[in-house]
């Protein structure tokens, strides 16, 4: 049965408002605000009770005793910003990230499960859901029907019983991403039938198409995939928009396409704003520094695209997509009282922040201090195992080529090198991948990584597994040591010595302290790579997609060396 956001009682006082028999405890007067069903802006006053907008409109309450009354005259007034997909835990935690980007007015979040799906049972990652619910914030879920990857567990983690309860929770709005969407085409029907489920539940189903042809797009249409947001150039927004579903502009750290894609927009003169939504898609910490859904707004207003589409696309658009008009996306009765004050509307980043009937930022201020989740349902991360020579066999024929931050090609293997070091300056490096909790092994040379790392290792991957990188297989046991000293993290290390490291204490993949804090060790850490020859723009990135087989070409994962276009394991793990 569907959940009430409010109590009878908490009606019945909401109305009592209205009737002057209850004072409101909170009033916004001389509001200039954009109605986003109108396309207009308004003015008028704004009655609060607790965190639900009682009133809008040009009348005062009868009642103002005890009522916290705040002039808005001069300011701009708009809905709380919503990012509709939202990878929570990218070395930030989903709290830690919340608070970070309230600050810039994005208090509202639909967000990937893939790190509980992968982590916990289901009633241990519910508490989670349910901690973050009392929080001033809106957390919203998807349940991913799919690992990203190959694990020899796969089918013990992604059953019909797990997915079903993900499915059944109110706070869970969508099915996807769909990175496994080739097995729906290759006649996977437990997929179709959690799709159709997720439909039947009135959930969105959201695709993950790079590149897709025309004909797959329909094909994923007739399948019941509502959106997408992978739209690399503005012909990938009309495809999808011809067949039917509603796009998610990107603009990430590794696919930062927002620009040229509205310029294709309004150049083309497509009148589809009223279908399109924006995304950082869950882009590595220091790239916030520029914003969050602020961030897309301003580019938006950059770019000409008028501000009534342009804050639509981060608030109302993505309320209505997902059948939450009622709660969120629009200022009016009955609503959330979750809003943004701006200086003027071609200034996105707010002065201050109502979440929930809660101050968060007032007058360029954070003046709330959020109690913290308890993580401990994720158990203690440590390494109980060490690692020998006898782990370093780089003898093999095959390798993985990266092509850019997150795609790899295969490559042959011609080095001639001596077991302990590869010669600085050269494009190849040490790879190798092992298990959690030291069951196997897969042993690999990258190309293309760097030039001059010697030790690099870092707990935080696609599946939580360890990699290890580096031209000295010394400093790379340096590093692997560091890593398990800190319990989890990301270490670089040289000569025998630490360079850089990043704790990451909850489960090994992500951060326990703020967005500042993270931001300043992620630019510590890319600054040491690229001086040690990382060429490409987002490391954190590469790590997270070593293993990710929803992406060309080939992967190192759990299973081996796979091969993705062909569908097979290329060299089998090892086990130690």
């Amino acid at each position: 049965m569907p959940e009430s956001t409010w109590k009878i009682r908490e009606i019945r006082n909401q109305v009592s408002v209205i009737d002057g028999k209850r004072a409101p405890s909170k009033v916004l007067t001389n509001v200039r605000y954009l109605h986003s069903v109108l396309k207009q802006w308004l003015t008028g006053n704004v009655w609060i009770l607790g965190d639900r907008i009682v009133y809008v409109g040009k009348e005062m309450p009868e009642n103002l005793s005890a009522t916290e009354v705040t002039d808005l005259e001069g300011k701009v007034v708009v809905p709380g910003y919503i990012e509709p997909h939202v990878h929570p835990t990218l070395l930030y935690n989903p709290q830690s990230f919340a608070e970070y980007a309230a600050q810039r007015g994005t208090t509202t979040f639909i967000a990937d499960n893939m790190t509980f799906m992968l982590s916990l049972p289901n009633e241990k990652a519910f508490t989670i859901l349910d901690q973050l619910k009392n929080l001033p914030f809106s957390f919203y879920w998807w349940a991913r029907f799919d690992s990203q990857s190959q694990l020899e567990n796969e089918d013990e983690l992604f059953t019909n019983k797990s997915v079903t309860e993900w499915l059944q929770r109110e706070d869970v709005l969508l099915g996807g991403e769909l990175t496994g969407w080739p097995r729906l085409i290759d006649g996977d029907d437990l997929m179709l039938h959690w799709i159709q489920s997720a439909k039947l539940k009135e959930k969105r189903i959201e695709g993950h198409f790079p590149g897709a042809s025309e004909k797959t797009i329909a094909r994923m249409k007739l399948f019941g995939v509502d959106g997408d947001h992978e739209a690399m150039d503005v012909e990938d927004v009309e495809r999808r928009v011809l067949h039917g579903m509603d796009v998610t502009l990107r603009h990430s750290s590794i696919r930062p396409d927002l620009p040229h894609l509205l310029t294709g927009i309004l150049e083309k003169k497509l009148a589809i704003f009223d279908h399109l939504m924006m995304t950082t898609d869950g882009s590595s910490p220091s790239f916030y520094e520029d914003g969050v859904m602020d961030q897309c707004i301003r580019i938006a207003l950059h770019q000409g695209v008028s501000p009534m589409d342009a804050y639509n696309m981060a608030s109302y658009n993505i309320a209505r997509y997902y059948n939450k008009t009622h709660l969120h996306g629009l200022i009016a009765t009955g609503r959330f009282a979750t809003l943004n004050i701006l200086k003027n509307e071609m200034s996105p980043t707010p002065e201050s922040v109502l979440s929930k009937g809660v101050w968060l930022k007032r007058e360029n201020q954070k003046v709330d201090v959020l109690p913290p989740i308890d993580w401990s349902v994720f158990e203690d991360y440590s390494i109980p195992f060490d690692i020998s020579d006898s782990d370093f066999q780089f003898s093999m024929p095959i390798g993985l080529q990266l092509v850019n931050e997150v795609i790899t090609k295969p490559y042959s293997i011609n080095l001639q090198f001596n077991r302990k070091e590869l010669p600085a300056g050269n494009e190849e490096s040490y790879l190798m991948l092992i298990d959690r909790y030291g069951k196997w092994r897969v042993n690999t040379m990258i190309k293309g990584f760097d030039t001059h790392v010697k030790g690099f290792a870092s707990s935080y991957s696609t599946t939580g597994d360890i990699i290890l990188i580096g031209k000295s297989i010394e400093d790379m046991k340096c590093a692997f040591h560091e890593l398990k000293r800190i319990n989890g993290g990301i270490v670089l290390a040289e000569n025998n010595e630490v360079v850089v490291s990043i704790p990451l204490k909850i489960s090994g993949r992500f951060y326990d302290g703020t967005m500042e804090e993270l931001i300043a060790y992620e630019k510590q850490l890319t600054k040491a790579l690229k001086e040690r020859g990382y060429a490409h723009s987002d490391a954190i990135y590469t790590l997270f997609f070593l293993q990710s087989t929803h992406l060309p070409y080939i992967r190192i994962t759990p299973r081996g060396i796979y091969d993705v276009m062909k569908k097979k394991v290329m060299l089998p793990a090892v086990m130690r």
